[in-house]
Formats: C-alpha cells, structure tokens, sequence
C-alpha cells in the first residue's frame, strides 16, 4: 500500500527553500546537470543565516554588495526572509527585468552607467560600495569575492549530491566565478571522497586564471571570470580548467537547448561544453555539471541568435601545458591542483607537468 503522506510535497515557509534546490538532469550516461533558476541562493542563505546565528548581523539592519545579477537576488530573497535591508550595487549587465525584482523586493539599487568595460565596471561598483560604507559605517558589506562565508551553504548542496548519486566518483565541471560554489561545493564533496575532481570554465580576458591579455569582442561573460582578484578563489582545489569563449559558450547553450531543452544561461552552456570534452575522455566518472540559471537574462544576446550558433560537434579544445600556450577560441590544460602566481604555469613545458595532483 502507498504511503500518501511520504509522497507529498513539502509546503515551504519561504520561497528560498522552494528554489535553492535544483533539478537533476542526466544529459549522458555520466554527465548530470544541476539546473537552478538561481545557484547563489545557497550562498546568500547560508552566508546570511550564518550571520544572523553568530550576532554580526541584526533584524533591520542594511547589508550591502555588489552584483552582476543573480547573487543580487538571492541576496534580496535572502534579506527579506531574515529581516534584514538590502543595498545592491549593480553591474551594467542587470536588465530591467532584474531590476524590477530587486525595487519590489524594497532593494535600494546603484546601478553603474553603460560600459563594455567590465574592470571598469567592476572597479566603478567596488568604488560605491566603499563610500557607501563612509557615509553609513553601519552597512555590512558582504563581500561575496572574498568572503568564505558564502561557501557554507554548499554543503548542503553536497550532501543532495551524494544522496542522488550514491558511489559515483564525481567530477564537477562549472563556472569559476566568485570560487564560492566551486569552492564551497567541492571542498564538501572531498570530505567524503578526496578524489573528487574539480574542473574550472573560464573566459578569455578574466584575471583569475591568467587569460587577462587576451580580450573577447562580445564581453568576458558574467559568473565565470572576473576582472578583478576574488579571494574566494582558491587555485589549489582545481584539476583542469577550460577557457572559452563567447561564440563556443553560445553554441553550447543553444545545444544545451536543442537537444536537452534545457533553458539555461551562458555560463551553464559553457560549463555544459567543457562536461561533454572531459566525459568523453573519462568515461568512469559522473560528470556533475553546475547549471547556475535560466535563460531569461540572456534571450536577446544569445537564444534570439541561435541561427548564428556554431555547430558544437565541430568544436575542440586546444590542450595546453603553459600559460604561455594560450589562445582563443578554446584551451584546456591540467591545472593538477597548484596555486596560482606570476611563475605557475608560465614556462613549463608539457612533458615537465607533474601527473599527481598537489595535495
């Protein structure tokens, strides 16, 4: 006999234990995608709840960031389930769409003037936040760069993980970002296996893998690289990384669309890209592919083109062994879990890389 009341959904308090939890979707035999309609839930939650619990942060009180977008919604979903305000320093890339979110939600919002500068912009948005704090030093900033603090709530995610795919050995392929999720995720999942592999996608033009000489007409794609250092990156936790760049990360979310219909953001494309290049050449392993967002954001730029989109079957990387090697449109190399510096990476020769990954 069924039990019925085993079978019932959950009725959720707030609408953040609602969408933090993902979808799992198997693309391939041992590729699983991830889908959130927003991944920084878990970081926002986890960072403020933590706050909250240990007295740093106080009902009423103003919390301060900035953001590309969707950090800055979960953020906002966050305040308004803990009591607190909410002041976003906005990126140029936050569309009215977003927000309009984040105004109705009671977010006060700076948005930056139109630039396809993203140092700029990030330099512009760090700027705002620090006179903010000057004229109200009773802000907390929340750092989400630098903070480990929002890496707490991925262990959560990582225990869902494990319940989902119980003894698979697991690699998980996703954007670098902030390093909060990669970070936080993988450092969850290798408490219980130190095997776990962690495969990093970045774009050209992003400092935080050393591709910041190069530069990409359509823009380093917000969520994956950065413009500026993140303290929350930590180098040593990454097996490979993968650059690519905008037209390779288009065509794989337009894949991703066509033969999974999968309504999936940029980064979610591109890390679905690189998934498919490692399963194939690592066939024992689960390939747990992060899918940060939905679509939504990016409909003009890339779905409403997607007669443009490269044909991904076409498309492969140029393996590498030195930073020195790197080019567009797409490079790989194995990273083997060094930290990063002005002297790592940069005058090996392929056959002098360690096969062992630093501990």
């Amino acid at each position: 006999m069924l039990d019925h009341n085993a079978l019932a959904p959950p009725v959720h308090e707030h609408i953040t234990d609602a969408i933090k939890t993902p979808s799992l979707i198997r693309l391939a035999p041992n590729t699983v995608l991830v889908r959130f309609e927003t991944l920084k839930v878990y970081a926002a939650l986890g960072a403020v709840r933590h706050l909250v619990d240990t007295g740093a942060l106080r009902p009423g009180q103003t919390v301060v960031d900035s953001s590309s977008g969707i950090y800055a919604l979960a953020l906002a979903m966050a305040c308004h389930r803990y009591g607190l305000r909410c002041h976003i320093v906005a990126s140029t890339t936050v569309n009215d769409t977003m927000r309009a979110q984040l105004e109705i939600l009671g977010v006060t919002v700076d948005q930056m003037p139109l630039s396809d500068d993203l140092r700029l912009d990030q330099n512009r948005r760090v700027a705002r936040v620090r006179e903010l704090l000057a004229l109200h030093p009773d802000m907390h900033w929340m750092r989400q760069y630098h903070d480990p603090v929002h890496q707490l709530g991925y262990a959560e995610l990582a225990d869902l993980l494990l319940r989902a795919l119980p003894g698979e050995p697991l690699t998980v392929v996703g954007s670098v970002g902030t390093g909060a999720s990669s970070g936080g995720l993988t450092r969850a999942l290798r408490e219980h296996d130190p095997l776990t592999r962690l495969v990093g996608v970045q774009p050209f033009g992003s400092v935080t893998f050393g591709s910041e000489r190069f530069t990409d007409p359509d823009a380093i794609i917000a969520g994956i690289g950065s413009a500026i250092h993140f303290d929350n990156v930590h180098h040593q936790l990454y097996d490979r990384i993968h650059w690519l760049d905008f037209q390779h990360a288009m065509a794989a979310t337009i894949d991703l669309m066509r033969e999974h219909a999968v309504f999936a953001g940029l980064s979610t494309g591109a890390a679905h890209l690189a998934a498919k290049w490692e399963a194939e050449r690592d066939p024992l392993r689960t390939h747990v592919v992060i899918g940060a967002d939905t679509g939504h954001r990016y409909t003009e730029r890339v779905f409403t083109r997607h007669r443009e989109a490269l044909d991904p079957a076409l498309l492969d990387p140029v393996e590498i062994g030195s930073l020195d090697e790197l080019t567009p449109p797409w490079a790989a190399i194995d990273w083997a879990r060094r930290p990063h510096g002005p002297a790592v990476l940069t005058q090996e020769r392929p056959h002098e890389r360690r096969k062992d990954p630093v501990p």
